[in-house]
């Protein structure tokens, strides 16, 4: 229970750092922007399209008798918005982090440089358009475990009791796992640590991850809070990172969880 406590002050330093460095705050929130735009767009073309689509789809129920063919329609159209709406949840980091992949990276080397010891970061070597293609990469397998995530427990809230109280609480903590993951990758890549590797160093410490995501997860669920909490998120990732690297932070002892996990050690 450490752990949860310790992940979720590192969700707090990402804030606070972010505040005192007003001009990567700015920088830091123009992904976001771009990325609600597009989210937006698609969520106003679901609610006004959607109801034609699902007629579209279900030509068998043409000819149902009222009211049998409008209440059918009417609860898949409520179900394609809902799904669109929690998978929008799920890759709105994973959409953002992309398209900011040079905006968040300056912020992340600003954060390594800032609190560590001898002022420098690691950097991976590569050139861009190669980290581009990890992060794409990776960040389509994790949407992909996400999204089958996401489907499996919008299917579990239908049923009684149990979806409506325990479902939504595994959401928030599954949402919160892949939130890190993704946010955690763009300093963890730097350090030329692979996707499996993260998630092996991840799932060592799960309530570590989850103190730091869970809340994140449960923030995103309010519409534009994404935006404005990305670049702190950011902040935060990249100061958990250096603890499950095993990497001295200045101004901290690290705590009794953290270790030397280097990829080759993973």
């Amino acid at each position: 229970m450490r752990d949860l406590g310790t992940g979720f002050r590192y969700f707090l330093r990402g804030q606070r750092w972010v505040a005192r460095h007003g001009k990567q705050y700015g920088f830091g929130l123009i992904p976001g922007l771009i990325t609600m735009v597009l989210y937006v767009a698609v969520l106003v073309g679901l609610a006004l399209w959607g109801e034609d689509f699902v007629s579209w789809s279900t030509p068998f129920a043409d000819d149902w008798s009222s009211p049998w063919q409008g209440l059918f329609r009417g609860f898949l159209t409520a179900v394609l918005f809902a799904l669109g709406l929690l998978l929008s949840v799920i890759t709105f980091t994973a959409v953002t982090l992309l398209i900011g992949q040079p905006f968040y990276e300056n912020l992340s080397e600003k954060v390594d440089r800032d609190v560590s010891p001898d002022g420098t970061a690691p950097e991976s070597g590569l050139p861009l358009w190669h980290e581009l293609w990890i992060s794409g990469r990776d960040s389509l397998r994790i949407v992909l475990r996400a999204a089958l995530w996401g489907v499996l427990l919008f299917a579990l809230g239908f049923i009684p009791v149990v979806g409506q109280t325990a479902v939504p609480v595994i959401g928030v903590f599954v949402t919160g796992f892949f939130l890190t993951e993704e946010l955690t990758a763009v300093a963890l890549q730097r350090r030329r640590v692979e996707l499996r590797d993260r998630l092996t160093m991840l799932r060592s410490r799960k309530t570590l991850i989850w103190g730091f995501g869970a809340p994140l997860a449960a923030a995103f669920l309010v519409p534009f809070v994404a935006v404005f909490l990305m670049p702190g998120a950011v902040a935060g990732a990249t100061l958990m990172a250096r603890e499950l690297m095993g990497e001295e932070t200045e101004g901290e002892v690290p705590s009794a969880g953290s270790g030397n996990l280097s990829p080759s050690g993973v």
